[in-house]
């Protein structure tokens, strides 16, 4: 990925245009946030997603706006995230940005969260972000440069940051999990490709619904800035690691919380 040198250009480090992303899960909530917001830029966007024909339905309306193409993919297994990179191979000769955002949750008293429960969270949520970047290298690394890096960004949370009030224990785990891995893989494939995580506070998202429909304004109460995540906060933070701007930035969790996080209460 060469960044432009175009100086006389006054938003050329914040441009993404003529990019190629690929959005796991970017068929709903932060997922397809990030995708319409890349769309939106002018980058061509592939988002994979389980359910193919809630992701075909989605590529069609983010296409109305830009390009966006759709790929079945279940990335719980090695297969499946080796499936999709090979289809992703067929299609392209280079990957410009990966965002690892597709995952899973589950909420159990402490008594009743079984093997099945950790194992199906980290699967996708770990395990899929490893296997899924491991595979896409050679694509990322044929994209990126020392100078005009490729980039990976994987999605946390701020549940990996501090412990949730919820009983999502093997959530809260696989997202400080995804932080090191984050770390481990920034210092393994600098320096043609950056490796940085957002990590969400409170979205408007399925993942969410529950949650925000019940303590939703409390929630917002509670953060500095007095509201609930909107989709351009999660699409403006990803277009920024993917820009030029952040070219020297790598191995970085960065909370998308409206201050929640630290917030005093």
């Amino acid at each position: 990925m060469t960044d432009s040198t175009d100086t006389t250009d006054p938003h050329r480090l914040f441009s993404v245009r003529g990019r190629t992303a690929l959005v796991t899960g970017g068929s709903s909530g932060i997922g397809r946030m990030i995708a319409g917001g890349f769309v939106d830029a002018g980058a061509k966007v592939y988002i994979a997603s389980r359910k193919a024909a809630v992701c075909d339905e989605v590529a069609a309306e983010l296409s109305t706006r830009g390009e966006c193409v759709a790929i079945s993919a279940d990335l719980s297994t090695e297969d499946g995230c080796r499936s999709l990179a090979t289809e992703l191979a067929e299609r392209e000769d280079r990957l410009d940005v990966l965002v690892n955002n597709a995952g899973a949750t589950w909420g159990a008293p402490m008594e009743d969260y079984d093997e099945a429960a950790w194992e199906r969270v980290l699967a996708l949520n770990v395990k899929g972000v490893f296997h899924l970047t491991k595979f896409l290298r050679p694509l990322l690394e044929a994209a990126g440069t020392p100078d005009g890096p490729a980039r990976v960004i994987n999605i946390g949370s701020i549940n990996g940051i501090r412990p949730p009030v919820l009983d999502t224990f093997a959530y809260s785990s696989s997202k400080a999990a995804v932080h090191m891995l984050t770390r481990h893989l920034a210092m393994q494939l600098a320096p043609r490709i950056t490796v940085n995580a957002i990590a969400p506070g409170p979205f408007e998202s399925r993942m969410m619904a529950a949650t925000l429909d019940a303590f939703g304004e409390q929630i917002a109460a509670g953060a500095p800035m007095k509201r609930i995540g909107r989709p351009d906060d999660a699409a403006g933070a990803a277009i920024f690691l993917a820009s030029p701007a952040a070219a020297f930035i790598t191995g970085v969790v960065l909370p998308v919380d409206g201050g929640l996080t630290y917030a005093t209460v």
